[in-house]
């Protein structure tokens, strides 16, 4: 069972030594459609909408807020509100965010190179060097850890639940979890 959540932030346990653990708050969320396991859900992100999600609205007979769809893996058999008991049985959560993006980033950001001497002087400071080889095969080779485009990529992780606030519809899950605070992801529910 999949559902959307926005992460809250890191905190943690107050049990001794205590644990620390990321907070995803469930959006509210109504599946629209129903196919065999998965399901056709409208959530809120809070963002503007188009006359292709008015159209869906009006389809569905939905309120304004929900202005987002996402096809996940449900437990509901018609439509209606989501249904969240897969959660309460659950131990492990298997969530996908989009990384932090941090642009054009140089080699020792984005690949933890260690970078030349800093002493007296050395001009070589925080560059990558040599990235060539000789005669053959006169290129540089594919895959090379050079500088570019650092973060903004999907990244799954799983964690194990510590908690889960069925009146608040908050996860806490031991460790971290990639993006932002207030971003939104996906969590699975891992066998």
């Amino acid at each position: 069972m999949e559902f959307i959540v926005e992460k809250i932030g890191m905190s943690r346990t107050i049990s001794v030594p205590s644990t620390p653990v990321t907070l995803l708050k469930v959006k509210e969320a109504k599946v629209v459609e129903v196919n065999d396991s998965k399901g056709l859900v409208a959530y809120s992100d809070g963002k503007k909408f188009n006359k292709a999600i008015e159209g869906m609205q009006k389809k569905y007979d939905l309120s304004k807020e929900f202005n987002r769809f996402a096809e996940l893996e449900v437990a509901n058999t018609e439509s209606g509100d989501l249904d969240l008991a897969p959660l309460a049985d659950a131990k492990v959560l298997k969530s996908t965010f989009t990384t932090k993006g941090r642009g054009f980033s140089g080699a020792m950001k984005r690949w933890n190179f260690g970078g030349g001497p800093a002493s007296h002087g050395h001009r070589f400071g925080r560059r990558i060097g040599s990235i060539g080889n000789a005669e053959w095969p006169g290129r540089v080779m594919r895959g090379k850890k050079m500088p570019g485009h650092y973060g903004n990529t999907q990244n799954s992780v799983k964690n194990e639940i510590v908690s889960f606030d069925t009146e608040n519809n908050i996860i806490a899950i031991s460790g971290s979890v990639s993006g932002a605070n207030g971003s939104l992801g996906r969590v699975k529910v891992a066998k």
